[in-house]
């Protein structure tokens, strides 16, 4: 009888633990763990000012983009003010951002009068060459992407701005429209209002926010 019981046990705490390995594992094909909590170093990083200016190189080296810093977020300077911006804060590491690059690719393409993507590489080391070689070139990921010394203040301002305090996952995105972080679609079915993509979103989630952005930009002109 006793060992019965200890079968039981055992095998309740099999299922328990498979339970566990599986909702673990599904999290991980949709998004990469980054560097764990912030650092007092980190949280320390000087903000950005209403006015600032700050200019991003992509890994090709073919475009350049400048940010101004707004009252509640960031624009692009110059003729490309209106366009609202996607913040895609990923690594060349990371299954689902290199599932998404092509996806992310031709959404920009179609929509580029009005959009701007704007990756940034995060948690790694690596140089522009290696982006381009085993990102860019390997996953079609022909979009802006900074690899920039300041691309760590840039993402700590903006997950200031939206006042997330958890621990950061990649991909990560947000989406700026006249300045002003938006409210996106809940990718991940939790019902809540939010300003941010967490892990890897559709093509289509993205599509159905942008037109919805861009309908009330042009109400509000």
């Amino acid at each position: 009888m006793r060992e019965s019981v200890n079968l039981s046990r055992a095998s309740f705490l099999a299922k328990v633990l498979f339970c566990v390995v599986l909702a673990l594992s599904c999290f991980v094909l949709t998004a990469c763990g980054g560097g764990g909590e912030k650092s007092e170093e980190d949280i320390s990083l000087k903000p950005f000012v209403a006015g600032e200016k700050l200019t991003l190189t992509d890994v090709t080296k073919s475009q350049n983009i400048t940010l101004v810093r707004t009252a509640e977020g960031f624009v692009l300077d110059g003729k490309d003010e209106k366009k609202s911006i996607m913040f895609d804060i990923f690594a060349t590491y990371c299954p689902p951002c290199q599932k998404e690059a092509p996806h992310l690719m031709d959404f920009g393409l179609k929509n580029s009068d009005d959009f701007k993507i704007v990756g940034l590489i995060s948690f790694e080391e690596v140089t522009d060459e290696y982006v381009v070689e085993k990102f860019v070139k390997k996953y079609g990921a022909y979009y802006f992407i900074a690899n920039n010394k300041n691309n760590e203040r840039l993402i700590n301002q903006i997950l200031r701005d939206i006042s997330y305090k958890e621990s950061l996952q990649i991909p990560f995105k947000v989406v700026l429209s006249g300045g002003t972080y938006q409210t996106l679609t809940d990718n991940l079915g939790s019902g809540k209002k939010q300003k941010f993509y967490l892990g890897e979103v559709s093509t289509e989630v993205i599509k159905q926010d942008f037109l919805r952005i861009k309908k009330l930009a042009k109400k509000a002109e």
